[in-house]
């Protein structure tokens, strides 16, 4: 996927004014609440038209208004989902998933009911009513009604904010597996961080209607670290190997993680703060914490008035931050092997 956009748009004393380029097939738009995101998509989606400016997708041309083009939305094969599902309440599972496949052109008729049922898991589902279904369920038939009606970009604005943690790690399985088995693009559109680093691989960050910058959703978490009142959050994939003495013991890396919050499932994916990570420059002679990992200092980069320090341990990178007198005192650099701290009661499961 190829976008070029240069609009703006104004609302009252809202102006917004964006110039941008990417390619990428799966990108994220991350900014605050009010920071222009979903104007943008709604641009580039034709439900919103711009005051002028540009818009190609793919080489086409969408919007000029130098040269008076302006594609209507049902022309521009893109499908979009929003935070709500709105399905339509009157037809049930499957009459909600063929709406979009009917009104699609035969010619782009490559992606069908069976094989996206199969993706989605909804199975079973097909004859119930849609007021029946859970948030869960109900998120994954409005992805499928997208999908079915086979566009060529597929644009998620804030598709999981309406739904509970539990839910929300789900719903990304299957938004990432239906956009790789059908080769569909997305634009994934979020003022969470986190959801951006799951999501995405490039991300454009937008601020007050203008476009900040674009970057890898790894530099712009770092870039926050200094500003987020909960530091750096890494995302640790861990295997399951037994439980022991209350605690759940996993397989990271070529080291071994105890955690409180863990679960019988064989894989699990755990969130831990860079705040949460205690750093010895020697081996301590006895703590209460039931995680100590030795690690090798990849790099140290600034983050306000403390210092972060990527490390790798057992061959997986983990980032903790301090401040620059303790960073100072314990020679931190480039190269040094360091001991990683961490309680079992850190960690927190995501899914």
């Amino acid at each position: 996927m190829e976008l070029v956009m240069d609009v703006r748009k104004k609302f009252g004393d809202f102006q917004l004014d964006a110039g941008f380029s990417l390619a990428g097939d799966h990108v994220g738009i991350f900014g605050e609440s009010g920071s222009g995101k979903s104007t943008l998509v709604g641009m580039l989606a034709g439900l919103i038209p711009p005051d002028d400016g540009e818009i190609r997708l793919d080489g086409e041309t969408l919007f000029s208004s130098r040269d008076r083009i302006a594609l209507p939305p049902e022309r521009r094969r893109i499908a979009m989902v929003f935070q709500h599902a709105s399905l339509f309440p009157h037809l049930d599972v499957e009459a909600n998933l063929m709406y979009g496949f009917r009104r699609c052109e035969k010619a782009n008729r490559r992606i069908t009911l069976a094989p996206l049922v199969s993706v989605l898991k909804l199975d079973g589902l097909l004859k119930r009513g849609v007021n029946k279904l859970s948030g869960g369920e109900r998120q994954r038939v409005a992805l499928g009604r997208a999908i079915l009606s086979n566009p060529r970009l597929l644009l998620m604005d804030e598709p999981l904010s309406a739904l509970d943690d539990s839910l929300k790690y789900q719903i990304m399985h299957y938004l990432k597996s239906a956009s790789e088995e059908f080769g569909i693009p997305y634009l994934f559109i979020s003022h969470s961080l986190l959801e951006i680093r799951l999501m995405t691989s490039r991300v454009l960050a937008v601020g007050g209607g203008r476009v900040l910058r674009q970057a890898t959703p790894e530099e712009v978490a770092r870039e926050r670290m200094g500003q987020s009142q909960v530091g750096y959050i890494n995302l640790l994939p861990a295997e399951l190997v037994r439980r022991i003495d209350g605690l759940y013991q996993y397989r990271w890396g070529s080291q071994g993680l105890f955690i409180s919050a863990g679960t019988e499932n064989p894989s699990a994916m755990f969130e831990l703060s860079s705040r949460d990570i205690i750093l010895f420059k020697k081996h301590p002679e006895a703590i209460s914490a039931r995680n100590l990992l030795q690690c090798r200092v990849s790099e140290i980069f600034p983050s306000g008035n403390k210092v972060g320090v990527e490390m790798s341990c057992g061959g997986m990178p983990l980032v903790a931050e301090v401040v620059r007198p303790a960073a100072e005192e314990l020679d931190i650099r480039a190269g040094s092997e360091i001991y990683a701290v961490v309680k079992a009661s850190s960690f927190r499961r995501l899914g």
